[in-house]
């Protein structure tokens, strides 16, 4: 079993990450949004990344999937033991949310928030809080600082901007969970952007 896997990052996409590693074997990675935006401007130097690695072996495929800490790891392993979430749908939880947030979707049975997730109905959504609200709560994530951001970014933001940049990306064929994250992320930082600046950064995100 692969633990994880340091070297430099020598490309990277909102969906994976390729690092090579001494000796000059490159691996190819699965990712989240969540772990690519950690990563993000570091395959522009030679600075060494450690992504923790999940291995999904079939009989047609070896998939690895890389994590930026271990917990988002741990996460996507319990979002994997439910009955209908493969890694595919777990990493778009992961891209959606991330994992404070996503533990504290769970912790307080937010059924309609796991729902604007890609893949994920309303039976999946009742699955995921039923079979993982206790085992959440064992992983030692910071929920109460994610609830302060949430907070803090829904203070900062232009309501109006930001639903006009979702539906906009979504009518393009963006997923709006993860569409929406970003956009809250560009206006947090650039709280005058207009729609066509927003829209125009999220696509170099998404």
């Amino acid at each position: 079993m692969i633990e994880y896997i340091r070297g430099e990052l020598v490309e990277l996409t909102p969906t994976d990450a390729t690092l090579e590693t001494t000796g000059g074997v490159a691996y190819s990675l699965g990712i989240s949004l969540h772990t690519f935006s950690s990563l993000q401007g570091k395959e522009k130097n030679t600075e060494m990344v450690k992504l923790y690695v999940y291995e999904q072996i079939r009989e047609d495929a070896w998939t690895l999937w890389g994590f930026g800490t271990k917990q988002e790891r741990e996460l996507f392993l319990l979002l994997i033991t439910v009955s209908g979430i493969g890694p595919g749908m777990a990493r778009m939880a992961l891209s959606a949310f991330s994992p404070a947030e996503l533990c504290n979707i769970i912790l307080n049975g937010e059924d309609k928030m796991l729902k604007q997730v890609k893949g994920i109905g309303p039976k999946a959504a009742q699955r995921i809080i039923v079979d993982l609200k206790d085992k959440v709560a064992t992983l030692g994530i910071d929920t109460q600082t994610a609830s302060a951001n949430a907070t803090a970014q829904t203070v900062v933001v232009n309501n109006e901007v930001k639903d006009e940049a979702v539906a906009a990306l979504t009518m393009l064929g963006f997923s709006p969970a993860p569409t929406h994250k970003v956009v809250v992320k560009i206006l947090t930082e650039q709280p005058d952007a207009k729609v066509e600046q927003v829209i125009k950064l999220a696509l170099k995100m998404l």
